[in-house]
């Protein structure tokens, strides 16, 4: 059974989330503020969080940054603030998805479900993927540079793993966007998508600045470049 870990303090909002989400058949740990959440997470076992940016005692996104240093774990996040930075903030720092309120519980039900299955879909039982010193562990979801291990977000894992499946091939962001999310989650955009290659970029390549894994194709894409 899938573990939801939610961090909500508007008591009406918890008690439609935890209806809608148990309903689904998944388990669900509460947490109403940061302190709440440190003691909860305990040993992190969630298969999904979900965290609200305003909290009483602080904000989601030290939430999402303790989260991160430990774990992969896909992470939404909650808000009622719809501006673009704090939306490139959330993904920069970790999140994977992000919904405004107010919000259908419908819609966001299949954010989650969408969301869980993209995580199970990159579960396979290939032994890993080899190209420019970075390895994928495909059974444990680990990936090494030069064999040291590199912290990744799910989303991040992802991208890369996409772009080693296809190594060499120009892909378009439209491309990329259709394997990463369902086709009908429109909300996906390629700000988004810039944000997650960036992010990416930091973390694989020797100089980000000038990138040789992951190369942008003018007016095109982006191909991952092997020259192992």
């Amino acid at each position: 059974m899938k573990r939801i870990f939610l961090v909500e303090d508007d008591l009406s909002l918890i008690n439609g989330l935890s209806f809608a989400i148990k309903k689904q058949g998944y388990e669900l740990d509460i947490a109403r503020t940061n302190y709440e959440a440190d003691n909860v997470w305990a040993d992190g076992k969630y298969d999904l969080v979900i965290l609200d940016v305003s909290l009483p005692d602080g904000c989601g996104f030290d939430i999402c940054k303790k989260i991160r240093q430990i774990s992969n774990v896909p992470i939404i996040f909650l808000t009622a603030a719809d501006e673009e930075t704090d939306i490139i903030m959330g993904l920069d720092i970790g999140g994977d998805d992000y919904i405004t309120k107010p919000f259908k519980l419908a819609v966001f039900m299949s954010r989650i479900n969408a969301l869980l299955r993209r995580s199970n879909n990159f579960i396979k039982t290939d032994a890993e993927l080899h190209s420019n010193n970075i390895r994928v562990e495909l059974l444990k979801g680990e990936v090494y540079k030069n064999n040291e291990k590199l912290e990744l977000t799910a989303g991040e894992y992802k991208l890369l793993r996409l772009f080693m499946e296809n190594e060499n091939v120009v892909l378009s962001a439209e491309q990329i966007l259709s394997q990463l999310w369902d086709c009908n989650e429109n909300y996906v955009d390629s700000n988004t998508l810039t944000v997650y290659i960036r992010r990416l970029r930091t973390k694989i390549e020797d100089d980000p600045s000038n990138p040789k894994r992951i190369i942008t194709v003018r007016r095109m894409g982006y191909k991952w470049n092997s020259v192992d």
